[in-house]
Parts: structure tokens; C-alpha cells; sequence
């Protein structure tokens, strides 16, 4: 026989609380909680790099865009000058009498489509 066979003890509920206790007590006097944090001196440069090209938006990174969604506002220059007399592009609110009476009504509060 190479070695001796121990019998495999049950512990009850005390006695596994009292270990589990005990490890718990062990870990934490050996942890510390760092609450202060440094750069690298010797990759300060890097790190700046990193955080400055993290703050730029997405058309100053990248030539193309990189999703399907980037697509939507990716090129927001207007197709069309904007031309405030252009009839063809600017339908404005136009008050007649009526719409004008209309109007005054539905400010005032008061409605009477369901009549």
C-alpha cells in the first residue's frame, strides 16, 4: 500500500460557514482597492494620441463609413441651395378666411369637428 486511504468527512453547515468565513476574512487582507490611476510616462505620447482620436467624430477618423447607419448622415451638405423664394422648394403656411378663422378657433380651445 503506497498510501493511506482517509475517510471523506461530511461537514455539517457550521463547520463549512466557519471555512468559508475564514477564506473570505483571507482575501480580504490581501486586497487593495486602487483608486488612483497614472499614465505611463514612457507611452504618455501614445496615450494622448489614443484619447484624442477617440474624441473626434466618426467623419474626421475614418474616410468612408464604417456601418450601414453612418450612412444616413454621412454626407449632410444639401443637394439643393436652399433658396428662400424658391417656390418649387418652400411650401409656407398661407392664411385665407377661413383657414385664418379656423385657426383662431382651435387656439381658442374650442372644437367643433364632431358637430
Amino acid at each position: 500500500m503506497a498510501g493511506h486511504q482517509r475517510e471523506k468527512v461530511m461537514l455539517d453547515e457550521v463547520r463549512q460557514n466557519q471555512i468559508l468565513r475564514e477564506l473570505f476574512l483571507k482575501e480580504l487582507r490581501t486586497q487593495k482597492l486602487y483608486t488612483e490611476y497614472h499614465v505611463n510616462p514612457l507611452r504618455k505620447d501614445r496615450f494622448l494620441k489614443l484619447i484624442h482620436h477617440a474624441a473626434q467624430g466618426p467623419r474626421k477618423k475614418y474616410p468612408e463609413t464604417q456601418t450601414e447607419s453612418q450612412e444616413y448622415g454621412w454626407f449632410s451638405e444639401p443637394l439643393v441651395n436652399p433658396e428662400r423664394d424658391d417656390a418649387r422648394l418652400n411650401h409656407f403656411k398661407v392664411y385665407n378666411d377661413i383657414t385664418l378663422y379656423k385657426a383662431k378657433m382651435w387656439s381658442l380651445g374650442e372644437d367643433d369637428r364632431h358637430k
